[in-house]
């Protein structure tokens, strides 16, 4: 699902991200409520140039979050709760971040189980997210993709939960 946004593009970059699991539900511009195969419910929830993903009693919050200090870690695991997270930022050369956004909002604009968010007066800020189709047995997985036109950066993530 592809939606245009009408709130102004939050003028940060990947730097500035960090990433929270439990906690509120913050204010969102867009929420997609999923109910997968199997019957496990989901809602995709685009804040801004952020996101959180709401899973059961899991919440996984990526954004410029008030009074905490910018981390994104490159990756975490947590054997007890089968929590696994991964985030890569890359800035591509030349019009390589246009291209990638491009490929990316064609990719998923008629995906059932994504949410792709444009915000006003670029293109290609665009706030991304995506249950995977076929994720390792007994779990649940979705990617993110976070573009800074502005900075051009492109922040990936990927979440891996164990049902």
């Amino acid at each position: 699902m592809l939606v245009a946004l009408h709130a102004p593009y939050v003028d940060t970059r990947a730097a500035d991200l960090s990433l929270a699991l439990g906690g509120p539900e913050h204010p969102a511009l867009h929420v997609r409520e999923l109910t997968l195969p199997g019957g496990l419910r989901l809602r995709l929830r685009l804040l801004g140039a952020s996101h959180q993903v709401v899973c059961g009693d899991l919440t996984e919050t990526v954004a410029c979050l008030p009074g905490r200090p910018p981390h994104l870690p490159d990756a975490l695991h947590d054997e007890t709760t089968g929590y696994r997270f991964a985030a890569t930022v890359l800035r591509p050369a030349g019009d390589g971040l246009r291209t990638r956004v491009a490929a990316l909002r064609a990719d998923l604009a008629d995906d059932p189980y994504a949410l792709v968010g444009v915000f006003p007066g670029d293109e290609d800020a665009v706030t991304a997210l995506a249950v995977r189709p076929e994720p390792p047995a007994g779990s649940v997985a979705w990617r993110t993709w976070h573009a800074y036109p502005q900075t051009n950066e492109l922040v990936l993530t990927e979440t891996v939960v164990k049902l």
